[in-house]
């Protein structure tokens, strides 16, 4: 393929398939969406629990610990402007084999996501509405996010600005609302710095247990990388927009867990776990309150997040498929509209497909999201400090050393702490990409690429 070096971005050696139109401002809302400024309103009951009631300080870890991969991801970014995130970063800074398995890594996240979010919001809404079935509500989940992003980043983008938009005005409502309780002294309330730091509950293993949870509501910003071949603001725009959006989103996650368990200080008396934040909601504001933070989450997770994610995994395939890593009818282009139409397609049917498998085990399908999204972070960071400290000799140690290694032994850490089911799920899917891989290069002579150093 011929390199190309157009719109101030740098060679990347692929053709310009995709169209670039995305401001800073588009990719900071996508990674936004993606991790859902509401996101603890779904797990806050266990994030509570298993931090004996500091659940902002596991949010508050979470945000620190994101922020070095976050740097990473934009370090490599920069270096490489392409759509294939820690696929492309890991094959370019380690080696083709290392961006396989980092790729397929992260493959097990993001192509597990979408459907996770789409069985959630659907069992949500029929439990809302039983008369409807969940299958139907899938399918209608599933339809409305694949027409969009066939139609164009530019239409998603502008539907990623709306829902936003009302995130932010739920959220908005919750928190004032959670205040009023509070000065109020509504259930006992009143302010302290119990959520953040209670010196009689701490134990380092016991919040990294719940770290371990929580780090599931940040992850998404990674996804702003996929965008790079759609991003007109130059190679550090992405790298910023992870950055600004990790902070961003971290920061509404501390307020509301905070303001959350002001309202509900005895983490140990919730009714259902899975449901605590509504309860909480319900004492704050009443009825309408509960359902308005149901609603909410359905529809963030059901609409917006996961048509963001099917954006990301879709981009993924096509690369990895240019690359003739994955079959080549996955890197089609749509002639109009400029998406990877074929991709997206293809994930729309594998989350039906999965969403029909996991309906009544939602449990083991999130568990295998933390492992592939966690491993592949590893992989990053290893990426950065070989490709920039021993390819490019770089002596600035501090940006590619130290913080890639901090970042490192903090991902690292979560890792460790991760639920042995999903240690055991995402070890079988490891096995069966290094199974692949080999496959591929004993039947292919030809899918090395020809990578600059």
């Amino acid at each position: 393929m011929a390199e190309i070096s157009t719109n101030n971005q740098p060679s990347t050696g692929y053709k310009q398939e995709l169209k670039r139109s995305l401001t800073f401002w588009d990719l900071l809302i996508y990674g936004l969406v993606f991790m859902v400024p509401i996101a603890p309103f779904g797990i806050y009951g266990e994030v509570a629990q298993g931090s004996n009631g500091m659940v902002a300080l596991a949010y508050l870890i979470g945000m620190v610990g994101m922020i070095f991969t976050a740097l990473s991801y934009a370090r490599m970014s920069e270096a490489f402007p392409i759509a294939g995130s820690v696929y492309s970063y890991a094959q370019r800074g380690i080696n083709e084999s290392a961006g396989f398995i980092a790729g397929w890594l992260i493959l097990l996240d993001y192509i597990f996501v979408p459907a996770l979010l789409y069985l959630v919001s659907a069992a949500a809404l029929n439990d809302i509405v039983p008369e409807i079935p969940l299958l139907l509500w899938l399918v209608i989940f599933i339809g409305i996010n694949t027409v969009i992003n066939v139609l164009g980043i530019e239409f998603t983008a502008r539907a990623n600005k709306i829902i936003v938009v009302l995130e932010l005005i739920v959220l908005a409502i919750f928190v004032a609302v959670g205040v009023t309780a509070i000065i109020q002294g509504v259930n006992g309330a009143e302010f302290t710095f119990k959520p953040l730091y209670n010196e009689d509950n701490f134990s380092m293993s016991m919040v990294m247990g719940a770290v371990s949870v929580a780090v599931l509501s940040f992850l998404g910003f990674d996804a702003i990388s996929t965008l790079a071949e759609e991003s007109k603001g130059g190679s550090k725009a992405v790298g910023r927009a992870i950055i600004f959006s990790l902070l961003v989103v971290g920061t509404l996650f501390i307020i509301q867990t905070w303001v959350a368990a002001l309202i509900w200080p005895d983490y140990t008396t919730f009714e259902n776990v899975d449901v605590a934040f509504y309860q909480i909601a319900e004492i704050a504001g009443g009825t309408w309150m509960k359902w308005m933070t149901i609603l909410a989450t359905a529809l963030a997770w059901g609409i917006a997040d996961a048509l963001v994610a099917q954006a990301a995994i879709s981009r993924i395939l096509y690369s990895m498929a240019r690359d003739r890593k994955l079959p080549k009818f996955l890197s089609k282009i749509h002639p109009k509209f400029k998406t990877p139409y074929a991709s997206t397609l293809v994930v729309a049917a594998i989350s039906l497909i999965v969403t029909t498998f996991f309906a009544s085990k939602i449990g083991a399908l999130a568990s295998v999201v933390n492992f592939g999204a966690l491993s592949a972070f590893l992989f990053l960071h290893v990426s950065v400090i070989i490709y920039f400290v021993k390819k490019q000799k770089s002596k600035n140690y501090v940006k590619h050393l130290v913080l890639p290694l901090i970042g490192f032994a903090i991902i690292g850490y979560v890792w460790l702490n991760l639920d042995p089911l999903s240690k055991k799920l995402g070890f079988i899917w490891l096995a069966f990409g290094i199974v692949y891989l080999i496959i591929l290069k004993v039947t292919r002579k030809d899918t090395s690429l020809d990578l600059e150093e």
